[in-house]
């Protein structure tokens, strides 16, 4: 899976979590806007040019318009982007990454509970 820019992922954020299952151009430019990033219509298009030429997207015209779907999931991404940062960062190394979440302070308690119970839940599985 190729690395997207953080507009790219901006624009893939607005698709994974529209829930219909296409998404037209006019949605992704309001929502832009709705969240403080607003965006040039050429920019937009050439961002979804992008994400379709790195198989993010498909796009199906449908008379004057384009309906855009995801090619892939936000899952899928998440999963992607975490093991390539595990494997740059800590070379692979799972339990330096929960070591530094823990000692670096970079945990709510809330979240180091929630963490706990799914450790111990993969433990019993």
């Amino acid at each position: 899976m190729q690395q997207i820019s953080d507009s790219e992922l901006e624009i893939m954020k607005i698709i994974w979590e529209n829930p219909q299952e296409v998404t037209l151009f006019p949605y992704i430019m309001e929502e832009l806007a709705a969240r403080g990033k607003p965006c040039q219509k050429n920019t937009l298009i050439v961002l979804l040019s992008r994400l379709m030429n790195k198989e993010f997207l498909k796009a199906k015209r449908i008379g004057r318009r384009n309906e855009y779907t995801a090619l892939v999931s936000e899952t899928e991404y998440q999963t992607t982007q975490t093991k390539n940062f595990l494997d740059k960062v800590y070379e692979g190394n799972v339990k330096e990454l929960v070591s530094n979440l823990i000692s670096g302070d970079l945990l709510t308690d809330e979240e180091y509970k929630e963490l706990k119970k799914l450790l111990e839940k993969g433990k019993e599985e």
